[in-house]
């Protein structure tokens, strides 16, 4: 299965061949589970989040028709599960208080380093996938979104039900923010 290329093997996954959804699910697996992670605040979260995308890709491949390249597809599918889970939590959390944990995020486990990633130093990333954990969900969310999942503000305005505009002014807010605590930092 290794030997064949994307296509290929989403073809064979399509025709409800086991071995061609295993070898997608080897191939994606930490691609998945490194936005899950980014978008919700807890490894468990993450791994349920995940879990789910690959059974929903499961049943859904057959519905790939190939209009965008298949891992934008399968990382559009995990940020509509992170979305759902987080609409999920928000409903239930109405008569809780919950206490900020303070949990630090995990390393994005794709195999092509962003160009943010390029760029800055580990422990610049440190500082700032540690500030954007702090952030806001409302600024999390679409911000990883944006540049963790590379969806356009569109997509993002289609998969949390809000407007191109309010979506672009909370990606905005959002890096004012992280802008605004990086530099505290380094003060």
């Amino acid at each position: 299965m290794e030997g064949l290329g994307l296509e290929s093997v989403i073809a064979r996954a399509q025709g409800h061949d086991a071995d061609a959804l295993g070898e997608i699910y080897r191939r994606y697996v930490r691609r998945v589970f490194g936005l899950c992670r980014y978008m919700l605040d807890s490894r468990e979260s993450a791994e349920d989040a995940t879990s789910e995308v690959f059974l929903k890709l499961q049943r859904s491949i057959g519905s790939y028709d190939g209009s965008i390249p298949f891992p934008r597809w399968l990382l559009r599918v995990a940020g509509n599960q992170c979305i759902d889970a987080l609409r999920r939590r928000q409903r239930g959390r109405r008569g809780i208080v919950e206490v900020e944990d303070g949990a630090a995020f995990l390393e994005p486990a794709s195999s092509e380093p962003s160009p943010l990633s390029a760029v800055i130093s580990t422990e610049e990333r440190a500082q700032v996938r540690n500030a954007i954990a702090r952030l806001p969900e409302n600024y999390r969310v679409p911000l990883v979104l944006r540049y963790y999942g590379e969806l356009s503000y569109d997509e993002i305005a289609q998969q949390l039900d809000l407007q191109r505009n309010y979506v672009a002014a909370l990606i905005f807010r959002a890096k004012q923010e992280l802008r605004r605590r990086l530099a505290h930092r380094s003060k």
